[in-house]
């Protein structure tokens, strides 16, 4: 008989061994693994959005940055520091003006505020324009002023007229200003003494100068001591609807600086001419079917609404105005002076004397002709040229044009300036 073979049983101890032995190289190479594989980091899970009772998703409410009582208690707070620095500002412009040798003359600085105005626009970065700023810090200052010294100003009137806007514009409202009815009695309240300084239209962009004022400067011996130039914007004002419009009222200057505006856009109204533009308005506020042609200032003034903005025909329509007086303007590097002259009544005379601003490199900026009055031939010229009679230039060049005149006066030497809208 063949024997059977015999099957040999491991040993539960090799079995066991030989596992062992298999667990560890298994672990030495998971070991290895993951000394090479960097560890990596599982996010954390976002937490689930609570559900509401009708198994949607509830969205959380977005919260603003600044609640509406946060922003009102930052107002409060801003009011509050705006309020102490003005008051600050105010008492510190008292007290520099009284340490100058001279208080009253030091009141009227046009040289420190042309000064303070070109500061001021190049620390501005908006949002705010800079005629805001500028009438912030004007009112500021009119104040202070205004307890060292009252400045009487004579303007041509009445309220509200663009003349009061000018005079406002250079001393503000704490200034005591004065309407008039002419151009001569301006000038005539501050030659009397009547009043320290005096605002008058000397020249507008699209009319050219203004006579009245010219004529003046010829009969009293007054100097021009600074100038306000003022973008002149005309608004139509009602109290009624454009439809109903059947009279159109300002003043001659106005009419003309907008005729191509009301032929086009207002040919059945009749046009009618008045002393100025706020006696326009009041005429729009009390007749029925009447407009004026006028500034914002007379329709807040008169409660009018405005029925048409901006009509003038030149965008660019400016008038500037002349600050009369006695004072004499410090040289500011940026000036213009103002000289009347009268030469013979010759061939060649006129262009001998302006070859004196050519030879000495002046810029001419303006000059006008006006006839002589009376039986003498010949006529005067205002002219405007840049710089100040003090500088060695100028005084050069007057010399020279003394010797070629019958007649020089100079008029005033006064910072420029630029426009104001």
């Amino acid at each position: 008989m063949k024997k059977k073979p015999v099957k040999l049983k491991r040993s539960k101890t090799t079995a066991t061994r030989k596992s062992t032995a298999v667990k560890k190289s298994t672990t030495a190479r998971k070991s290895t693994a993951a000394r090479k594989k960097p560890a990596v980091t599982k996010k954390p899970s976002a937490p689930k959005k609570p559900i509401s009772k009708a198994g949607k998703k509830s969205v959380p409410k977005a919260t603003s940055k600044f609640s509406p009582q946060a922003v009102n208690d930052e107002l409060k707070r801003i009011d509050k520091d705006l309020i102490k620095l003005a008051n600050r500002r105010a008492e510190l412009t008292t007290k520099i003006i009284e340490k100058q040798p001279n208080p009253h003359h030091a009141v009227f600085d046009i040289h420190q505020d042309e000064a303070l105005w070109q500061e001021l626009e190049a620390m501005n970065s908006g949002p705010l324009p800079f005629h805001a700023i500028r009438g912030v810090y004007r009112e500021i200052l009119s104040s202070a002023r205004h307890k060292i010294r009252s400045v009487r100003v004579a303007y041509l009137g009445p309220s509200y007229s663009f003349s009061h806007v000018a005079a406002i514009e250079r001393f503000g409202n704490s200034a005591d200003l004065v309407p008039v009815s002419t151009i001569a009695t301006v000038f005539e309240e501050v030659n009397r003494g009547h009043a320290n300084f005096g605002v008058v239209p000397i020249e507008n962009s699209t009319d050219g100068r203004i006579v009245d004022t010219l004529d003046m400067f010829t009969r009293l011996p007054l100097r021009i001591c600074g100038e306000v130039q003022l973008a002149i914007h005309h608004h139509l004002l009602a109290s009624v609807p454009r439809g109903e419009i059947v009279e159109v009222y300002s003043k001659p200057q106005a009419l003309s600086q907008c005729r191509e505006w009301l032929a086009r856009n207002m040919p059945q109204a009749q046009l009618r001419e008045v002393t100025s533009t706020s006696t326009a308005a009041q005429l729009a506020r009390d007749k029925p079917g009447a407009a004026a042609i006028a500034s914002t200032q007379a329709a807040v003034q008169y409660g009018l609404q405005t029925v048409a903005e901006r009509i003038e025909d030149n965008s660019n329509n400016i008038t500037r105005f002349a600050v009369i007086g006695d004072e004499a303007a410090q040289p500011t590097g940026i000036d213009r002076t103002a000289v009347l002259l009268q030469i013979p009544h010759k061939p060649g005379a006129l262009a001998d004397s302006l070859s004196v601003f050519k030879r000495n490199k002046i810029n001419l900026t303006w000059i006008e002709s006006f006839p002589l009055k009376g039986t003498e031939m010949g006529y005067l010229f205002f002219i405007d040229f840049e710089g100040h009679f003090r500088d060695a230039k100028i005084k050069k060049a007057i010399t020279e044009m003394e010797r070629h005149a019958v007649r020089l006066e100079i008029l005033g030497s006064y910072p420029r300036s630029e426009p104001i809208e």
